[in-house]
């Protein structure tokens, strides 16, 4: 069994359009690291210096990463991660 990552329409150009991929690892930075060894480009789009990427949500089994430890949140064979790149809005 592996971890089940959603992908948003933004990032799908590095998962051949795949709403939703296959990835494995102890953390999610291990599971980042090994989305990349598939689907080149993506780690560099969620991860950056080591840490989540400022506008980037994670969620974990539908909780937020942020209120996890981050990253290094630990993940099992059988979660759901789910990628949303954060939105902003409003009257200007």
């Amino acid at each position: 069994m592996a971890i089940e990552v959603r992908i948003p329409t933004i990032l799908r150009q590095y998962t051949e359009g795949q709403k939703a991929v296959e990835g494995t690892g102890d953390t999610l930075a291990e599971l980042f690291a090994d989305l990349e060894t598939r689907h080149t480009g993506i780690h560099a789009r969620i991860v950056d210096g080591g840490e989540l990427r400022r506008f980037v949500n994670v969620y974990l089994n539908d909780e937020d990463v942020r209120f996890l430890d981050g990253i290094n949140s630990k993940v099992a064979d059988g979660d759901n991660v789910t990628i949303l790149p954060a939105v902003a809005g409003g009257m200007s």
